[in-house]
Order: C-alpha cells, then sequence, then structure tokens
C-alpha cells in the first residue's frame, strides 16, 4: 500500500498558503503593481477568508472542536505571515501590524467553512466560494487612494520667537523612545538640519538607522508658519514602503500670555487598505512622531 506524501490534517495548513501566495502572484502578473506597492483589502480579507474555507474543507471529515480549529487557524496565519516575510519580503514591523487582520480573517473562515460543510449543500458552498473570488477580482482592477490628514497640539511655556528657533531646525532627540513601534525597531526622528531660513531652502529629518527625509520648505512665515513639501524619502521594507508622507507644518499660535500652541499637521497617502484598518496604525504612528518633535521642540524652548 502506498502512503499519501500529506494526510488531510497537513494539507489543511499546505495548501491554503500555496493557493494564497499563487491567487497574489497572479494578481500582480495581470495587474500590476504601481513603484509604492498597493497592496488592496481582498489580500488581507478575502484571501484569508477563502484560506480558512479551504482549510476547513480538508478538516471536514476530522472531529475538531472550536477551540482547536481556532489554534490550527492561528498556525495557518503564522504560516502565512512567515511566507510573506520570505516571498513579499515583507519587514517585522509590517508584519506585526498585518498580523492581526490576517490571523483574524482566517479563523473566521475557517468557521465559516466548518457550517458550509456542515450542510453539504454544493451549491451553496460553490456560490459562496465564488461570490468571494469576484470581490478580489473585482478589488485587484479597482483604482484605489486615499489621502490624510494628521493634527496635534501642544502648549509651550515660552513665546513665538523663542519656539520658532527650534522649529525650523532642532538639535538631536536624546529622551529614550516612548512608543511601543519605536521600541521594537521602527524608524523615530531624531534631528533636523535646513539650508537656511527662507522659502525654497531644502531641509532633512533625520530618523534612526540613518533615513533621511528631504524636505524643501514650501512657506516661511517667521513665528507663525513653517510648511514643507516631502520631496524624498527612503524605501524601508517597514511601512515606510507602504505610506508616502507628502507635506509638513507647523503652526505657531501666540497666546498673549506668554506661552505658545505648537500645531503640527501631517499629509499622506496611504498604499494598504482596507483603510479601516490600516489608516488607525497610519495615524497613530504619524502622531507620535509628531509628539516626539514637539515634545522636543518645548523642551528646548522651555529651557530660558
Amino acid at each position: 500500500m502506498i502512503k499519501k506524501p500529506f494526510n488531510s490534517k497537513e494539507l489543511g495548513f499546505i495548501l491554503p498558503n500555496v493557493f494564497a501566495f499563487t491567487l497574489i502572484g497572479i494578481s500582480k502578473l495581470f495587474v500590476g503593481q504601481n513603484p509604492s506597492g498597493v497592496f488592496i483589502f481582498s489580500e488581507f480579507i478575502i484571501i484569508p477568508t477563502l484560506m480558512g474555507i479551504i482549510s476547513a474543507w480538508f478538516w471536514k471529515d476530522t472531529i475538531i472542536k472550536q477551540r482547536k480549529l481556532t489554534l490550527y487557524s492561528c498556525y495557518n496565519g503564522i504560516i502565512a505571515i512567515l511566507l510573506s516575510s520570505i516571498i513579499l519580503k515583507e519587514g517585522m514591523i509590517c508584519l506585526i501590524i498585518v498580523s492581526p487582520l490576517i490571523i483574524g480573517f482566517i479563523i473566521a473562515g475557517a468557521f465559516i467553512g466548518k457550517a458550509m460543510f456542515k450542510k453539504n449543500d454544493t451549491t451553496l458552498n460553490v456560490s459562496i466560494v465564488t461570490l468571494l473570488l469576484f470581490i478580489f477580482i473585482t478589488d485587484s482592477f479597482s483604482t484605489h487612494e486615499y489621502v490624510n490628514m494628521v493634527s496635534d497640539q501642544i502648549i509651550i511655556n515660552a513665546p513665538p520667537s523663542e519656539v520658532w528657533k527650534n522649529v525650523v531646525s532642532f538639535k538631536r532627540i536624546e529622551q529614550p523612545n516612548k512608543f511601543w513601534l519605536f521600541q521594537v525597531g521602527m524608524p523615530s526622528p531624531i534631528e533636523s538640519t535646513v539650508e537656511g531660513n527662507y522659502k525654497g531652502a531644502g531641509r532633512k529629518c533625520i530618523f534612526s538607522n540613518g533615513y533621511v527625509f528631504d524636505e524643501r520648505i514650501a512657506t516661511y512665515d517667521e513665528g507663525k508658519d513653517l510648511t514643507f513639501d516631502i520631496i524624498g524619502q527612503p524605501r524601508d521594507p517597514e511601512i515606510m514602503g507602504h505610506i508616502d508622507i507628502k507635506r509638513g507644518q507647523f503652526l505657531l499660535k501666540d497666546n498673549g500670555n506668554g506661552t505658545t500652541t505648537l500645531t503640527g499637521n501631517s499629509w499622506y497617502k496611504l498604499y494598504v487598505f482596507p483603510v479601516w484598518y490600516y489608516d488607525i496604525w497610519a495615524q497613530s504612528i504619524t502622531r507620535n512622531v509628531h509628539l516626539r518633535v514637539m515634545e522636543h521642540i518645548k523642551q528646548l524652548s522651555e529651557k530660558k
């Protein structure tokens, strides 16, 4: 008797991942991908759901309780994430961000599949899978555009003239990082330099690990408004490869009592979808970049 190379339990791990990366490869081959690397919502929702359904089909003849089905689905998600680091060359931070979404929808798909195959309704099963594939194809050929702005404010116990000196450029930030993603390796702002105090001057925002954002001053209204366009940014394997920072701005408001309200604004374009999930991360990261810089400006300005 010839022994099968894989049993149904093992196939429930192997084939869903083969299916997922094959489908992603076909999508990129026929649809293409822009230089910044758009990842559509179907790659994080529809494909993981289908992976769960495929797994459930291989495990349908095995009595698997809900807890074990959830555990097996988590294993499947971990395998997919590890393969993403190898095949798609995603960085650790990106994988941390995407993990809850992928694992969550693989689990959901497994329970959907369990319910589907328990009813043993072939027409229903084919209809559900066909619908999911149709959504994936439609989404692959759709246009994906999303731009957002994040704004933060702090009060500084110093007049605008003193704050302005530390807004245009600032000395190296020595304070330890508070934001947990910065602590695990995401680049954080450490210094800013400028070529001159005028509109059109070049400016650089230097991040840890040597990353540099090249900027050009678009508005130079001394003591009030420093606006700059991002004209060059690093292509990092982490989230920087999936977001473009378009513009930054510092606004100073004299409160009339020796204090200044400093507002930091950033505009960015997101290349990963669904927006309802990834924009939460993008806003959080942008906000923590703001606060790290603005708190440093506050500390420098209040020294006197």
